[in-house]
């Protein structure tokens, strides 16, 4: 399992909670690994002006930059 840290720059490759996510770059805000209360998901915001943070699995986010 990939770990990622608050403030890393990912691209989402796949995003079943808001398919409009696909394709942009974020930044996880989580600062510990996901849970059950997100279902093993990690959040990302910073996607865009009209899509709000998403939750996403490790396999459909890459690190960037």
């Amino acid at each position: 399992m990939t770990v990622f840290r608050a403030g890393d720059k990912v691209l989402i490759v796949a995003c079943e909670d808001d398919p409009r996510a696909i394709g942009r770059t974020g930044r996880v805000l989580d600062e510990v690994p996901p849970g059950p209360l997100t279902n093993g998901r990690w959040t990302v915001d910073r996607v865009a002006f009209w899509i709000a943070p998403v939750l996403v699995h490790a396999h459909e986010i890459r690190k960037v930059g």
